[in-house]
Formats: structure tokens, C-alpha cells, sequence
């Protein structure tokens, strides 16, 4: 009756070997630790620039810890934050020796303790919450400016396909900062562009005069659509950093408008700090443009002659110089998705592009007019222009097309992961960084670690007096479930907050109480007279019921905080859900197990430890009939 099979004592020991090693890397604490990452993918991080740390640290006389190549970065590890400064600086001089012109990231980290058994097996701390452990904070800075230039750009890109598709001849369109002008030889061309414009580009406004024998339409932002696009330019930047962060990986970010161009964004728990900053920082803004391959152009490659009015000057990563037109094709904000891949054909990495439907019918006006001409794809990164690839247009584009080249499989991921996130309405600039500490202190961190310890502590203190030896079980059954459950947050590199520490504390009160009723139930059973074994037996199978009400009554208002809660909410919602299934295993599945194990193998067992049971006082008037007048 009270007998549990082999198999359901194996499930209980390899959840509690899981519970175990995945809580263990919580204990060993965290070390300060220097990283080193590259700013450019095309410049690598490998065991030369491990050579080179470890160079500049035997320099300056300080001995680490640990110092180990990590995928792609250098994480050298230290025994107390005063060394780690020191390092950071050593190795900063060492790896930039010339200011401004930083090849490499150098940040202040924080690395597990964790013995390298744990590591391989995956196993890692939870993080912390910006107010329990802190994390990076950083203030960007908008180039508003920027933002409505670019959409004069794009303005202008438009107003020339709209006056080609209705027969509208002009002699030249050219953008002046933020104003467009559109040069006609006759009056009547003027009024209908001016009709044009008005009917279709309602954020333009327009004034013209004379120019010589020609006359001039200048085409401006009205100041109404200048705030609009500055608001719409500052929203969508935040929408794409939300995208990249969620790319990263990292849990409970705050990421909030300050004033009218900056946004603030703090990274709570954050490991790779420089990872992060790399990746905040770069705007990876795309462009298409034509190549000049005019014979001005050409000279100008080989670097023979001036650049041609109206074309720029590039490099490609091999340091080999492109010469492309002005003109933009399509921007980053015709993107609607990127992902890695490898050609078929070279077998080389490459990342296939898929724009809009306005982006696919410029591309295909564009190819159809310019096939056998090469056409450049350029990525801004921190306002400095990089052409990927110059390839030659070989058939009519559309809504897909790929990029490839000298490009490794790494820097094909990482240029889909920026381009997927979304491209930025106008650049940023890191205008502040910090590493903040913990808002509470370090004694407010230990005053929430010892809220659990002490609840837990006294929680058990009562269920043994209480319930003697059902109350230690139930004890044991409690601690197994914080083990599940600091296992679990572990498991799914969450991070941990105030909010999450009080949803902690909840979730052993709602485990005991799943105890307790199988305590009562068990007790009531014994008071109807019920052997031991029949009432373990039914209290546990009558209490499942109800268990299982209240906890999925409780569940469904958590995963309503989870999907309509933000920020210390979730975090509460998180650990509360996790909480509540790890007490619905430990206090029925785990806690019966040891019941059985302790009472299931007496075949005649007269009485169990489960405290006091009050029996109802016999009643005297029992079978006597009373009538009242």
C-alpha cells in the first residue's frame, strides 16, 4: 500500500543529484576578473593576444589567478578587485597604446569560482539583480541631427522614383543637409512637382524661385514631422537596443528614455560586459549603394586620381580601396530579416538579406537598369564606413538576396545578430559607462539571504515539535524544494532580485502548507479510527486534490503577473511559478517517498510520529431523544 517502485526512488535520486550540482556553482562565489575582447570582427582574439595579456601583466609585476582564451575573448582572473584595477590599466596600455584609437575592449568583469568539473558540465550561478549585485550601466547619447538627415535621404530617394513613375522631368535632384532641391527648365513642371509633393509627401514643405534660367524647388521638413521623426528615431532606437539585449541573453533589463535624445540602459547581472558594450555601441546601419566604375572612379581605386564629384571613398576588410556613388539604393530600415547561412556553391559563409516590399521593388528597378555593374554593400559601424562586398549585379534582385565574402562563420553570425535586431533610426554614442555596486548594500544583501535562512530555519523548528517525525520530513521535503528550486533559476541563467527573493520566501510557505494538509489529513484518518498504514495511505491521496487546486489557482495569477508584469514584477512572477511546481514534487512526490521509507516496509505497523491526535470527547446524550415545549 505504502510501497514505492525502484524506479520512482531513481527519479527522486537523479533529481536530487541534478538539484545538487547545479546549486553548488551559487556557492563558490564570484571573482573579479579583467576581459579582453576585440572592437573590430576583423581582428582577432586569439592565444597571440593571450601572450600579449600575460606579457603586459608579468610586466607590470601582477600575478593572476587564471588567465584562459574563452571563445572569443581573454578573461584573466584575479584575487581581489584592487589587483583587478590594476590590470585593467596594464593591460589597457599594453593592447591601446594610442588614445582614441582602440583596437581593443578592455572591461571589468566577474567570473565564477566554480571548479572547472562544474564548468564543463554546464553548470553556472544565478545572476543577480542590479539591486542585489549591480551590473553596468550606460548613457547613449541620439544623433538627432542624423536622424533627419537620413530621412531627407530617404525623402529624396523617394520624391525621384514618384516624379519618374508620373512623367515628371526634372534636371537634377540633390539634398543640401536636410532640405532637398529639384532643379526645372519650365513653370508648369514646377507646379506639378509642387502638386506632387503636396498630394503625396505630406511631411514636406515647399518653397521655389528663380534660379537662373531654371527654377528651383527647395523641399524642407515641416517642424511638426521633425519632432515626429526625432520621437519616432528615439523610440525606435530603444525598440531595436530591447531586440540586441534580448539577443544577449540578458535577463530584467531597464532600458528608459532621459530627456529628448538620451536612453539609459542598465544591464543587471550582466557577465559579458564587453560583449555588451560592443554590442550597444555599434549602429550597423546598412547601405546599397552603386560603385563608380566611370574611369574617374577607377583612378580613383588605384589611387591615381581625385575622387569624382558626388562618390566617396571606402575599404573593403582586405585594406583594398572601393570608390561608390552617394546616391543610396536601400538603407538597413528596408530590412526585415538576416540569418547566417553558407553558399551553396563556394561553401563559404555567407547571410541572406530579405527586405520589404518597397526595398524588393528598388532593388529590382535598380538591377534591371545596372546589370554586369558591381554594387557595394557598406556597413556603418560608430559612423565609419566598411564595404563588405562590392559583388557584380548579375541577374534582376528582389526581396532576397545574400552577402558573402571574406567574412569567417563567427562574423557572419554576428553581422545577422546586429542586422536581425533591428537597424538603428539614427547613430548612438556611449556617452557614460559605469559599474554600479548593489543599491542595497552588501548588509541589506545579507539581510535578504537571511530572511530565507531564518524563515526557513524556524519553519521547520515548528513542523518537528508540531508534528514530530512528519514535521522532520516534511523539514527535509523543504529543503529539497529550495535545492529544485535555486537548481532550476540556476538551470535557466536567471537573475535574481529583491522581488525574486520574496517570491522565494512565499514559495516555502506555500510548500509547507501543501504538508500540512497532509499532516491534518493523515491525523483526521487516525481520529475515524483508520490502521497508520490506511491513513498515510488516504491522507495523501485525499490531500492530492486539494494540493492541486490551490497550486494551480495560485499558478495561474503567477503567469498573469509573468505576461502582464514588467520588470520587478516578472522577476517576482518567475520565481513564484518555479517555486509553486517545486513544492507540488518535494511536499507530495519526494516527502511521501520518504514516508514510505521510513513506515512503508512494517507490515503491522500500531502508530506513526506525527505529533498529538486530538480525539473527539465521547458525546453522554448519545441515542437520547430530547423534546422541548
Amino acid at each position: 500500500m505504502n510501497r514505492y517502485p525502484i524506479w520512482k526512488y531513481a527519479v527522486i535520486v537523479v533529481a536530487l543529484l541534478v538539484a545538487v550540482i547545479y546549486t553548488l556553482p551559487n556557492l563558490f562565489g564570484e571573482a573579479p576578473a579583467v576581459q579582453v575582447s576585440s572592437i573590430k570582427s576583423a581582428i582577432k582574439v586569439d592565444s597571440t593576444t593571450v601572450t600579449r595579456v600575460e606579457q603586459a601583466l608579468k610586466d607590470a609585476s601582477i600575478k593572476p589567478d587564471a588567465i584562459a582564451l574563452d571563445g572569443t575573448s581573454v578573461k584573466a582572473r584575479f584575487s581581489d578587485t584592487d589587483t583587478q584595477l590594476k590590470a585593467k590599466d596594464a593591460i589597457q596600455k599594453a593592447l591601446n597604446p594610442t588614445a582614441g584609437d582602440s583596437v581593443y575592449v578592455v572591461a571589468l568583469n566577474l567570473l565564477s569560482r566554480s571548479p572547472a568539473w562544474l564548468t564543463a558540465l554546464h553548470a553556472a550561478p544565478m545572476y543577480l539583480g542590479l539591486d542585489l549585485r549591480g551590473g553596468v550601466h550606460f548613457m547613449l547619447q541620439v544623433d538627432m541631427q542624423a536622424a533627419l538627415t537620413k530621412k531627407a535621404e530617404s525623402l529624396s530617394g523617394d520624391l525621384r522614383l514618384v516624379m519618374r513613375e508620373k512623367n515628371i522631368r526634372h534636371s537634377g535632384i540633390s539634398r543640401n543637409a536636410q532640405t532637398i532641391e529639384v532643379r526645372f527648365r519650365d513653370s508648369q513642371t514646377l507646379t506639378a512637382a509642387r502638386n506632387l509633393i503636396q498630394d503625396q509627401f505630406p511631411d514636406l514643405q515647399t518653397t521655389d524661385a528663380p534660379d537662373g534660367t531654371d527654377y528651383k524647388l527647395t523641399a524642407s521638413i515641416k517642424p511638426e514631422a521633425a519632432r515626429r521623426i526625432q520621437d519616432q528615431a528615439l523610440k525606435q532606437n530603444m525598440v531595436t537596443l530591447h531586440n540586441r539585449i534580448n539577443e544577449l541573453g540578458v535577463a530584467e533589463p531597464v532600458i528608459a528614455q532621459q530627456g529628448i535624445d538620451r536612453i539609459v540602459v542598465q544591464l543587471p547581472g550582466v557577465q559579458d560586459t564587453a560583449k555588451a558594450k560592443d554590442i550597444l555601441g555599434r549602429t550597423a546601419t546598412l547601405e546599397m549603394r552603386l560603385v563608380d566604375d566611370t574611369a574617374e572612379g577607377r583612378a580613383a581605386e588605384n589611387n591615381s586620381g581625385a575622387v569624382p564629384f558626388g562618390s566617396e571613398r571606402f575599404l573593403e576588410r582586405d585594406g583594398r580601396t572601393v570608390i561608390v556613388k552617394k546616391q543610396v539604393i536601400i538603407t538597413g530600415e528596408s530590412l526585415t530579416d538576416a540569418q547566417p547561412g553558407f553558399d551553396s556553391q563556394s561553401q563559404q559563409p555567407k547571410v541572406d538579406l530579405t527586405v520589404d516590399a518597397k526595398g524588393g521593388r528598388i532593388m529590382r528597378d535598380t538591377s534591371r537598369e545596372n546589370l554586369k555593374k558591381r554594387m557595394a554593400i557598406l556597413l556603418f559601424e560608430k559612423g565609419k564606413g566598411e564595404v563588405l562586398t562590392a559583388p557584380v549585379i548579375q541577374g534582376e534582385l528582389g526581396n532576397r538576396f545574400q552577402i558573402s565574402g571574406s567574412m569567417s562563420v563567427s562574423e557572419a553570425n554576428d553581422l545577422a545578430l546586429l542586422l536581425r535586431a533591428g537597424s538603428l533610426a539614427a547613430p548612438m554614442e556611449i556617452i557614460e559607462e559605469r559599474t554600479i555596486g548593489p543599491t542595497l548594500g552588501a548588509e541589506n544583501i545579507a539581510k535578504g539571504f537571511q530572511s530565507v535562512t531564518y524563515g526557513f530555519a524556524v519553519i521547520v523548528v515548528f513542523m518537528a515539535i508540531y508534528y514530530m517525525l512528519f514535521g522532520v520530513i516534511s523539514g527535509v521535503a523543504l529543503a529539497v524544494n529550495l535545492l529544485l528550486l535555486i537548481a532550476i533559476l540556476s538551470m535557466l541563467q536567471a537573475t535574481l532580485t529583491l522581488p525574486g527573493m520574496a517570491a522565494m520566501a512565499l514559495a516555502l510557505g506555500m510548500a509547507i502548507d501543501s504538508n500540512v494538509l497532509i499532516n491534518e489529513r493523515i491525523r483526521e484518518e487516525l481520529r475515524n479510527g483508520s490502521s497508520p498504514q490506511a491513513a498515510i495511505h488516504t491522507g495523501y491521496e485525499r490531500a492530492w486534490a486539494t494540493i492541486l487546486d490551490s497550486n494551480i489557482t495560485t499558478l495561474i495569477a503567477g503567469f498573469a503577473l509573468l505576461a502582464f508584469g514588467s520588470g520587478p514584477v516578472r522577476g517576482f512572477a518567475v520565481v513564484h511559478c518555479i517555486g509553486i511546481l517545486t513544492s507540488m514534487f518535494s511536499a507530495v512526490f519526494f516527502s511521501r517517498g520518504l514516508v514510505n521509507f521510513v513506515y512503508g516496509r512494517q507490515k503491522k505497523l500500531k502508530a506513526v510520529s506525527i505529533g498529538t491526535v486530538w480525539r473527539a470527547a465521547p458525546d453522554v446524550n448519545a441515542g437520547k431523544l430530547t423534546v422541548q415545549q
